[in-house]
């Protein structure tokens, strides 16, 4: 069925979208490395490679004017859900391309930034691609020459669009949601079509917990040496 291929498409742009904003976030931190940038450049290709398709589909679709108004209602939702996605992935491209002319591999002037993020990047990138086995093909020139591939990957993700917004005109003004902001975070997740974002979710909300502990114990701790301060000058008086 058409909308279901077009769902399928669309979910994966998203789950790659969100796996290629997660490893950005690790640019000039302590995971950094060329075989980061690696992951990187496949990550984005494979989201590049989706938006196409998805682009191909949407558009034959929303052009037949056989199409039905519910149907088309249906596709149009898919359309500005789509055209989201690709602003954000053009504007993680844009970030990964600032980040890495700040942090260059080949001649590190600058200290890597202590971001926090640290490891995991290949597995996450492997469980939303569904690639396995990614290997980095050594290339000590890698993160110059990949600047520069990234640079005309973003002029031709912009043209991408422009191209869409001609062919298929959708104002998102015009499209009405059919649940309430936040609804999908309601449901539970399935085995291989969960976003990334909710791979670490039980590890977040563990630590969470034990911050509010730690909270609850130094805020104790202080206010026990407040009334004994609070005794012994009254003593002392």
């Amino acid at each position: 069925m058409l909308k279901d291929e077009c769902k399928t498409l669309l979910d994966a742009l998203n789950r790659v979208s969100a796996c290629y904003r997660h490893m950005v976030l690790s640019i000039g931190g302590t995971s950094d490395s060329q075989n980061l940038r690696e992951e990187l450049k496949k990550t984005r290709q494979k989201a590049q490679y989706l938006a196409v398709a998805n682009r191909n589909k949407l558009t034959t679709i929303l052009k037949d004017k056989s199409l039905s108004k519910g149907d088309r209602a249906e596709f149009e939702r898919l359309w500005v859900m789509f055209s989201t996605c690709m602003d954000l992935l053009e504007i993680d491209m844009k970030r990964a391309l600032e980040l890495g002319q700040e942090f260059p591999l080949k001649i590190p002037m600058n200290h890597l930034i202590q971001s926090g993020m640290s490891g995991g990047t290949s597995r996450v990138a492997a469980r939303a691609m569904s690639i396995q086995n990614m290997r980095y093909e050594a290339d000590h020139n890698i993160d110059v020459i990949d600047l520069k591939d990234l640079e005309n990957e973003i002029h031709q993700v912009d043209e991408m669009m422009y191209e869409m917004e001609m062919k298929v005109n959708v104002p998102q003004w015009t499209v009405e949601a059919k649940q309430d902001p936040g609804a999908e975070l309601n449901y539970p997740a399935s085995a291989g079509t969960s976003s990334v974002g909710m791979i670490s979710l039980d590890e977040n909300k563990s630590m969470c917990d034990l911050s509010k502990c730690l909270a609850g114990i130094i805020f104790t701790a202080v206010l026990i040496i407040a009334v004994i301060l609070a005794v012994c000058i009254v003593k002392l008086s």
